[in-house]
């Protein structure tokens, strides 16, 4: 299915506002020599980069690229409204009506009247943001007739009849990735901003952008790696990573650090965070002022976090059971050398929240019970409602991408950050390219998007047994997951589990987590944070932005829990602190890192960490 093409009859008007050009462009007159010049240059360049897409080198991977599977996906939708002509023709007269409607509502905008929209962008859409867009009706018509097109073409994917639910999924997923990249926002020709602003700088802008673009295309191998923050203001263990610690443990897989205490007396149970492998664990200790690490030691727990390796061709058989026995378990054995404790209180992020309630799964197997409770950050265990990513997670897919890692023993992180960005194309795609590319603005100095950028590999057998066993097959929900030649049940757990999902998580949906709370044996205390994946979870009482809802025992539908439940104001960590300190309230002196029992090896935030893939 190719992009839905508007009727010959509804080409944008030739003129508006008695003019030749839109109202208020002839105003900005651009340097003609300059102009002519930069022009010069741009043409240069394009043609070097077209050369360079083009060739060899531009192609590498693309058999199995995300834009050969969307052709055929949408393909499918395709041929399932052509089998039926009298519904395609329905579908046509429908886009036929509302462009009709459009091309009424912008003569009478020409002639001087007052004449309602047809087609408003989401509140939320900051595309057309700027004036022009509505108050020119030139760049009016072309914004309405892409909505119309846009939600018509949605339309097509949402009716067509025949088609299986995964099929479906993901023809929604990549028609948004098309829509997206078709948005007349990111074209000057089409965008009022980017015409007067290139006017305005008499076309330096593309010369600026496509230098940036080269450098971006330079530094992907030849894959476009858009670029979303000025890398320069930022090194980790200078001024992000800086909660003081030690790393007391190494093997072939973690650093286990301990963060330095700053009250005279700790809980005695010991505190342990399991990170995901797909980032790097800084995002839980971006600055002093976001740190979930030190908000967490001022509050009186001792911390142990694990810092995972950035894996490379030697790890390409360190499997799922790897991650867990020289992860999770020798962690805990390096804090009952640190502490004298046998009993660990632990958390889990994301995925690392998932290998979480794996290793609690095979602790009620065999009954080496030393995680006496554990917290679970946007964690997802049930894969029924997985969102988004499940669009990646077929058979065929699965295939392409176990065949790609088995050429160098794992997958890029390049790759798994561009489906990440992919779930939010118009947040995290576009704006950067029109910013960095068209506009010829370096983008600004963000922390969260360089530690977004700061990408990890994942080992092929690791790799492979998450995306088979969770996503393909969903067998940790079913007590069908094997690992270690054990059969593992969630249902057998009976620790306390503090489930913390957010609103408008896109990584790990909060119906995903809620459905997920129940498959535990134990007592789930199911939390709803607001905002997303990062901003739900990193959400400090110092400043908060965001509420939560509490409520009663996780049962009916997320819509009945939310109806029922109680918000509160601000930040959930103090909420989940009391939660914590409940579980096992007794105090014992601070303890220091690197001590007689576990020397230093370092200082945090280690070693690993700084890996670059």
């Amino acid at each position: 299915m190719t992009s839905p093409q508007a009727p010959d009859r509804t080409a944008p008007p030739k003129s508006v506002s008695n003019g030749a050009v839109p109202d208020g462009m002839a105003a900005a007159m651009p340097d003609i020599e300059a102009l002519s010049r930069n022009a010069g240059q741009y043409i240069e360049a394009m043609g070097r980069n077209v050369a360079r897409l083009l060739g060899p080198e531009g192609q590498a991977g693309a058999p199995g690229s995300e834009m050969s599977e969307a052709a055929k996906v949408l393909g499918q939708v395709a041929e399932a409204w052509l089998a039926d002509p009298n519904r395609s023709a329905e579908a046509q007269a429908r886009l036929s009506q509302a462009f009709l409607s459009l091309w009424g509502s912008t003569y009478l905008r020409l002639q001087g009247q007052p004449a309602d929209p047809v087609a408003l962008p989401e509140p939320r859409d900051a595309r057309f943001a700027h004036a022009e867009w509505s108050t020119n009706p030139y760049f009016d018509f072309i914004k309405q007739a892409y909505l119309l097109a846009t939600r018509w073409a949605e339309s097509l994917v949402d009716e067509a009849e025949g088609l299986d639910a995964h099929t479906r999924h993901k023809a929604q997923f990549y028609l948004r990735q098309l829509t997206s990249m078709l948005s007349p926002s990111n074209f000057l020709p089409t965008n009022p901003e980017l015409i007067r602003h290139t006017l305005q700088e008499s076309g330096a802008n593309l010369v600026r952008g496509l230098k940036m673009y080269e450098e971006d295309l330079q530094a992907g191998g030849g894959q476009l790696r858009v670029r979303q923050t000025d890398p320069s203001g930022f090194e980790v263990g200078r001024n992000m990573a800086v909660t003081p610690g030690e790393v007391v443990f190494r093997n072939d897989l973690i650093e286990l650090i301990q963060y330095a205490p700053t009250t005279e007396t700790v809980l005695r149970r010991p505190f342990l965070m399991v990170p995901p492998w797909i980032n790097k664990f800084y995002i839980l200790d971006l600055n002093p002022q976001k740190s979930f690490f030190k908000w967490m030691v001022d509050q009186g727990l001792t911390v142990f976090c694990i810092s995972w390796v950035n894996p490379d061709t030697r790890h390409a058989d360190k499997d799922f059971e790897s991650y867990m026995r020289e992860g999770i378990e020798a962690a805990i054995d390096a804090i009952g050398v640190a502490t004298g404790e046998n009993e660990v209180t632990a958390a889990g992020y994301c995925v690392g929240g998932t290998l979480l309630a794996v290793t609690l799964a095979m602790q009620a197997a065999t009954g080496n019970r030393r995680i006496k409770s554990a917290t679970l950050l946007t964690t997802q265990v049930d894969f029924t409602h997985a969102g988004d990513l499940k669009v990646f997670a077929d058979e065929e897919q699965i295939r392409q991408v176990e065949a790609r890692m088995a050429e160098q023993g794992y997958l890029e992180g390049a790759r798994m950050a561009n489906a990440f960005n992919m779930l939010r194309p118009n947040d995290l795609i576009w704006p950067y390219v029109v910013n960095n590319y068209i506009k010829g603005k370096a983008p600004s100095a963000f922390d969260l998007l360089y530690w977004n950028s700061d990408a990890t590999r994942m080992p092929a057998a690791n790799h492979s047994f998450y995306l088979r066993n969770c996503y393909l097959n969903n067998t940790l929900a079913q007590g069908r997951m094997v690992l270690g030649n054990v059969r593992l049940d969630l249902r057998k757990v009976q620790v306390p589990i503090f489930n913390l999902a957010t609103r408008e998580d896109h990584i790990a949906p909060a119906l995903s987590v809620f459905e997920g709370s129940k498959v535990f044996g134990g007592k789930v205390d199911f939390v709803l944070a607001g905002s997303g994946h990062i901003a739900g979870v990193i959400n400090p009482p110092s400043k908060p932005k965001y509420g939560y809802w509490t409520g009663g025992p996780v049962k009916g539908t997320l819509e009945e829990w939310i109806r029922a439940a109680v918000e509160t104001k601000g930040s959930w960590w103090p909420y989940w602190f009391q939660w914590i300190e409940a579980q096992a309230p007794e105090r014992v002196p601070a303890r220091q890192p690197g001590g007689d029992a576990l020397q230093s090896l370092g200082p945090a935030p280690g070693t690993y960490v700084r890996m670059r893939a």
